[in-house]
């Protein structure tokens, strides 16, 4: 939300100073997101008037002037068709620097003649779209005095962020309310500020306009007056100016009379050519399929949901989001319809949300306009009309009926100590109250103003006096600290989370933090989302989350794209199933495991079995008892068939998926080359009883491990991790480790051998027992069809 000073005071009666009132904006709430003086730019830039103008002796379009900026004669070498003896422009002088060319201007020779500077047009300048000439100014422009004071360009515009609740501050007239709450000047009465003796409906002559509402629940009300024999052009200077500021483009004198009133008073309004309407004027729910030309000269295909304004032959404008291009005005137009509706919020947010589409009325149509301000808002309008345009009003029509119901809050002064912290008297917190438009009863029954549909309880004045106050003065207060050490506080969860996190940070991963929210495309592939929000910001972040592993994904991505050579990330947060959120830990390696190198060869990717090392690895550091993990395929249609599975305990308990992403899911996300992922399963990770914060005692055994190797010929379709588990379980006291450390297959033979670790406890192996052993391993792997190699 942009305005000028000037155009603050024009509500606001105060001698603050520019620094005071932003302070006292980010101290109520309206957060300055920044200032900016147009007129600094262009310090240097003067008013100066032609002397002479003469043919350059060399060009044919270029011109040689003799300029007075107050100094004396210059000459400047020009091109505009419009420069001419006599002629007031804006001269740029040797060291200027031109914004709208970005160059600074020096004295050069152009075709072999001096030019001491320039003479500038308005997008030169950066004040208007205008270069087919110089700037024109009155004949009684002061020569010589800087450009900027002359044109009222030494005004800030301050730029505040206003937040979704404060509807309110969507135009000046708001957030000039609350400054002077605050203590920095009076609230101008509205009439005194459009130079009214009063507010009121214009009297017109015969019946208002023939408009209704057929869709009360997407617009409620549609007040409308006509104006005919108006004429349309240049909007007056002050309005222009104030327009141009704040980046809002001049368009004629009707179109700006809109915007300039929906960004002072916060109401949207919208003027119709009545000759290009045929019939009433309806709102109505749209048909599914219906098509709208809008203003930006794009057609939009709504759905059934959506609220549009139609004649009898078809649809003009999407209610509360923009209007249409095939009713618009134009400089030919003659009679207007002015109209002034109260949308819903919520239709207007679907609508914008479903087509993509935003817009200075949308951001205040779904955030709620003032439902009281129809009569007003349509008067201040037509007024305007007929000040700036000339032209007949007719009656005014009033159809539907706009949801203005009195709401009133019970509230105790005490509440603003109580909950807020601050203890304020009672005078002052109804003082408060009663500047910012409540209505406060002798027993603190206060009626809500309608322009603040964001308040409606105790706690929401509580906040409105705290705010005004100063939030500053609540004191800090500590809490209390129980005597002794503290006890810890630290969940089991969190405490899992923190290991998880500390070995994933340990083996080289960075961690991301993703949006919880998806676009429905993204979270297809891994089974689509559960929990679909009703209002999302935008249709790419419509649903949350069903793995980490898109936003991962899409993080791989952006890095990618922009030469990382490896990808290497992690990320700790919720996945949302449709029975509940589910502790999750993401992984996603892409790009290069290795760069190329002479002595190592070409570059090398990541694999399945890279992904299932980090699995194991982050169970393990989590608590899984990884030794009794077994390896199950399936892990879904996201993931890559045979380069992909799933880390078990049992069959049912899944504690991870591991492997290669499947190429369809890639390509969704924009990604070449093999990607592998894993995704742990936090709150599958069997819990452990706490035993305190003390270590067990380090107790290495006392004798020294045997090793013993075997090789097997198996079946090819025997898994080594089934022969591996087999080997183990054939002594659980002496084995106390087993690996694979070798695999060929020859002449249609799979040969794969084994290390066994065998650890004595109390005395040494002697051979025999060693053989006996042997012989258990031996017969425990030809349980699964392995034969011990000869």
């Amino acid at each position: 939300m942009k305005f000028t000073l000037s155009w603050l005071k024009e509500h606001l009666d105060t001698d603050a100073t520019l620094d005071a009132i932003v302070e006292a904006l980010t101290r109520v709430g309206l957060e300055v997101e920044g200032v900016d003086n147009p007129g600094e730019k262009l310090a240097a830039f003067k008013v100066a008037r032609v002397l002479s103008a003469a043919p350059h002796p060399d060009a044919d379009k270029l011109q040689v002037l003799s300029i007075d900026a107050g100094d004396g004669p210059l000459q400047v070498v020009c091109g505009a068709p419009n420069a001419r003896s006599g002629l007031i422009g804006v001269f740029g002088p040797p060291g200027a620097f031109v914004p709208g060319g970005g160059f600074e201007l020096k004295v050069a020779a152009i075709r072999g003649v001096t030019s001491n500077g320039m003479m500038c047009s308005a997008r030169e300048l950066e004040i208007g779209e205008g270069h087919e000439g110089i700037i024109e100014l009155p004949a009684d422009a002061p020569v010589g005095a800087a450009y900027p004071d002359y044109a009222g360009l030494n005004d800030p515009v301050i730029d505040v962020s206003i937040t979704p609740n404060r509807q309110d501050c969507m135009g000046v007239r708001g957030i000039a309310r609350d400054l002077a709450a605050a203590g920095l000047g009076t609230l101008r009465p509205l009439a005194e500020v459009y130079r009214r003796d009063a507010i009121a409906p214009v009297e017109g002559e015969g019946p208002g306009p023939d408009v209704r509402t057929d869709d009360p629940q997407g617009c409620p009300a549609f007040y409308a007056q006509a104006v005919s024999g108006v004429r349309n052009g240049a909007a007056p200077e002050w309005m222009a100016r104030r327009l141009n500021a704040i980046g809002q483009k001049p368009i004629s004198v009707l179109v700006d009379i809109t915007n300039f009133v929906m960004i002072d008073l916060g109401r949207p309004l919208h003027v119709y050519d009545r000759a290009t309407i045929k019939g009433a004027l309806v709102a109505r729910a749209a048909t599914a399929g219906e098509t709208v030309l809008a203003l930006n000269g794009k057609t939009y295909t709504l759905d059934a949901g959506m609220t549009v304004i139609a004649d009898d032959t078809q649809a003009h404008d999407i209610g509360g989001v923009m209007g249409g291009e095939e009713s618009g005005v134009t400089d030919s137009t003659t009679d207007v319809l002015i109209e002034c509706a109260y949308f819903d919020p919520d239709h207007v947010a679907r609508t914008g949300q479903k087509l993509g589409l935003t817009s200075d009325a949308r951001a205040r149509f779904e955030r709620g306009v003032d439902p009281a301000f129809l009569d007003d808002g349509l008067a201040i309008a037509t007024q305007l009309v007929l000040d700036h345009c000339g032209g007949r009003p007719s009656g005014v029509t009033r159809a539907g009926t706009p949801p203005t119901q009195a709401r009133t809050i019970h509230y105790d002064p005490v509440r603003s100590e109580t909950l807020g912290g601050l203890a304020i008297p009672a005078d002052r917190q109804q003082a408060i109250l009663e500047s910012l438009g409540f209505t406060v009863d002798s027993d603190w029954t206060v009626a809500v103003p309608s322009w603040r549909r964001d308040v409606d309880g105790a706690a929401d004045l509580v906040e409105e006096v705290i705010r005004i106050e100063g939030i500053d003065k609540v004191a800090p207060v500590p809490l209390d600290r129980t005597p002794g050490v503290a006890r810890p506080t630290a969940t089991p969860e969190q405490k899992l989370e923190r290991r998880a996190r500390r070995a994933a940070a340990a083996r080289g991963l960075d961690e991301a933090v993703t949006w919880s929210f998806l676009a429905e495309s993204e979270a297809a592939p891994f089974g689509g989302g559960a929990w679909t929000l009703a209002n999302p910001i935008s249709e790419d972040l419509k649903v949350m989350r069903p793995s980490l592993l898109p936003g991962l994904l899409a993080a791989a991505e952006r890095n990618l794209k922009r030469g990382a050579q490896a990808v290497r990330l992690f990320e700790i947060g919720r996945r949302y199933l449709a029975d509940a959120e589910r502790p999750s830990l993401g992984v996603v390696l892409a790009g290069n495991r290795r760069a190329r190198h002479w002595a190592t060869g070409k570059a090398q990717g990541f694999d399945a079995f890279d992904a299932k090392a980090e699995a194991l690895a982050l169970l393990a550091a989590a608590g899984a008892p990884v030794d009794n993990v077994q390896v199950f395929g399936d892990a879904g249609t996201a993931w890559h068939p045979g380069q992909s599975g799933t880390l078990r305990l049992g069959p049912k308990t899944v504690l991870a998926a591991f492997g290669m992403v499947h190429p369809a899911t890639l390509k969704a996300f924009d990604l070449d080359g093999p990607v592998a992922a894993v995704e742990l399963y936090l709150d599958a990770i069997p819990g452990k009883r706490s035993t305190g914060f003390m270590r067990p005692a380090y107790a290495p055994p006392a004798l020294q491990a045997v090793t013993r190797d075997f090789a097997f010929t198996v079946a090819a379709d025997l898994s080594a991790d089934t022969l591996v588990r087999a080997i183990k379980g054939a002594d659980k006291q002496a084995i106390v480790a087993t690996r694979l450390f070798d695999l060929f297959e020859r002449d249609g033979v799979r040969s794969m051998a084994v290390e066994v670790t065998l650890q004595p406890a109390e005395k040494s192996f002697t051979d025999a027992e060693i053989k006996g052993i042997a012989d258990k391993v031996v017969a425990a792997a030809g349980k699964v069809g392995a034969v011990l190699r000869g």
